[in-house]
């Protein structure tokens, strides 16, 4: 049985112009980042931190030249390239003898109650912000936390003798402005730039500080890959792995269309977190993948496929990928039989997989549960489609805890059951596929409607449309209404008078803080890491610009920097 999980709101945040002078998305980040490591193993007898500021200006600049990006980059590379120098001085550097120190601006400064001391803020622990969680759970690890700003404070904890390495958040001026100290004092750190300006209601990339925070010798979840393990994981699909997972080839023009439909596009997240869980249960997370683990892998790509086939017969969509749905390039009976053909794949690569009687019956009962729940929910949809008539938000939502979030759920707990694990980490596994689940589907309906006009978000129950119909009043509410029941009546305009976007991305982000607050329960270090990771990579988050007061002092000069310092 689920458990059902309820969202905290979350501050909708503001529009910013872009700055230029950092990546401006995480892929470029993480690009700039891999560059940068790369740099550093190849140079380590070069880079001994503590590196001076003349010195690590040269490699930043050579690193930006290096990657092909713009000159404006070279400050941003300077603090990725002494967060890698330092990276295996502060993984060695027991979590209590670690500070991390975060800025007030991450509160939401018109609602936060928690009022200050001479050491900073004393959080109230209320939830409006993300102060609540990093703070938890690094103090849990043993850490002390500050939320506060000025160097003369660091240093003089620093002086105590008591902290041995920071790991700290800040603007990129404010780092700048504290390098000289952190460098004489040559203490170990890493430092993470805020995602926006105006020094109030700021946010972070969590992601990047959840890691950094979890960086420890005697913990592996740093050291996963997750992007290469996804390329091990995508080349099980491609034909000849196919072939040999199967026990063999295609035999006739039903198995050819299945595989070749299995092969098709698709962003494999569900095998990859079949594959990642196993691994990150594992205490030696290099061992080769067992023939188990890529079975599992495929048979829930199988069933995911499968739900493909029938859902876009169901929803009468005539292309998948870009291309034609199987019903629309081989007719309805025949992509029926496929997708029936593929549940039964899925299920028979489960039988075969090797495992003990104990798991195989496991993960045999995992897969039949979810697979039975997410009928019950396309089952809704259905009814729905039968009978079109306005649903409130939590109806809709209550139609992606059944459809979207099993398929989660069943590919982290079919890796976890191969690996053993508790029933306790099987429970967590739930909770957090039920908030992932309906935070993807949220994102999804967020892409839809920026690539549709509200005419085409009728055609089945979304988010959206229960949104709006929830706020509209009056003759809008009529309309919305009437588009519910009838379709083909363009909402774009009441979308946008009714602020339906905001509030979707605030459902967005409070379902995504769902799913980070179910992980405290679980006592395993690198899984623990890894799907905390895992939001990251699944909702990439767009950077929005640095702290105003960066380009106040740029323009005001040296007293301004002076002042701001203070």
């Amino acid at each position: 049985m689920l458990v059902t999980i309820e969202p905290r709101p979350v501050p909708v945040q503001r529009d910013r112009p872009p700055q230029e002078n950092i990546p401006q998305t995480r892929v470029e980040r993480e690009g700039l980042r891999t560059v940068i490591a790369r740099y550093v193993e190849a140079n380590r007898e070069r880079l001994t931190p503590p590196l001076v500021l003349d010195e690590l200006r040269t490699h930043a600049t050579r690193l930006v030249e290096q990657a092909g990006m713009p000159e404006a980059y070279i400050d941003y590379a300077g603090v990725l390239l002494n967060n890698e120098v330092w990276r295996e001085q502060l993984a060695s550097v027991p979590f209590e003898r670690r500070l991390l120190l975060m800025p007030k601006c991450l509160r939401v400064e018109d609602r936060c109650p928690a009022p200050f001391d001479e050491l900073g803020l004393l959080c109230k622990q209320c939830g409006l912000c993300t102060i609540q969680d990093l703070q938890s759970e690094a103090e849990r690890l043993g850490y002390a936390v500050l939320v506060a700003e000025g160097s003369a404070l660091v240093m003089a904890l620093i002086q105590t003798g008591k902290i041995d390495a920071i790991v700290g958040v800040s603007c990129l001026s404010v780092l700048e402005k504290a390098f000289p100290y952190m460098e004489s004092a040559a203490v170990p750190g890493v430092a993470i730039p805020l995602l926006q300006d105006d020094c109030k209601d700021t946010t972070i990339d969590i992601e990047w500080v959840w890691d950094m925070i979890h960086l420890t010798s005697d913990d592996r979840t740093w050291r996963l890959d997750i992007d290469r393990y996804r390329e091990q994981v995508q080349s099980w699909f491609e034909p000849e792995a196919l072939d040999e997972i199967f026990g063999g080839p295609a035999e006739n023009a039903t198995e050819r269309i299945a595989r070749d439909w299995l092969a098709q596009d698709g962003k494999r997240w569900r095998p990859l977190l079949t594959a990642c869980a196993f691994r990150a249960l594992q205490t030696d997370p290099h061992q080769a993948v067992p023939d188990a683990v890529r079975k599992a892998a495929v048979a829930v790509e199988c069933f995911h496929k499968a739900s493909l086939i029938h859902d876009d017969i169901e929803d009468g969509d005539a292309t998948r990928y870009g291309t034609d749905a199987v019903h629309t390039r081989h007719g309805m009976p025949v992509a029926l039989n496929v997708g029936d053909l593929l549940l039964g794949e899925g299920y028979r690569l489960l039988a075969t997989s090797g495992a003990p009687a104990s798991v195989l019956a496991q993960m045999m009962r995992i897969a039949a549960e979810g697979h039975r729940t997410l009928c019950l929910g396309q089952g809704a949809e259905l009814d729905w489609m039968a009978n079109r008539r306005p649903l409130d938000p939590q109806q809709v939502v209550a139609i992606f805890r059944q459809k979207t979030a099993p398929a989660f759920e069943v590919a982290l707990r079919l890796g976890a059951a191969l690996a053993g694990a508790s029933e306790s980490i099987h429970e967590v596994l739930r909770q957090y596929s039920e908030a992932l689940g309906i935070a993807y589907q949220i994102r999804d309906d967020l892409d839809d409607l920026a690539a549709e006009s509200g005419a085409a978000a009728c055609v089945k129950p979304t988010l959206p449309m229960a949104e709006l119909y929830s706020r509209a009043r009056g003759e809008d509410r009529a309309l919305v209404e009437q588009a519910w029941r009838t379709g083909g009546i363009s909402t774009e305009a009441l979308m946008a008078k009714h602020l339906v976007e905001d509030r979707l991305r605030q459902q967005l982000e409070s379902y995504k803080e769902a799913a980070i607050r179910t992980l405290p329960e679980l006592g395993n270090a690198s899984l623990k890491g890894l799907l905390r990771r895992m939001i990251g990579k699944i909702f990439r988050v767009e950077i929005q610009g640095w702290c105003s007061e960066f380009e106040a002092r740029n323009a005001a000069g040296g007293e301004a920097r002076a002042q701001v310092a203070r």
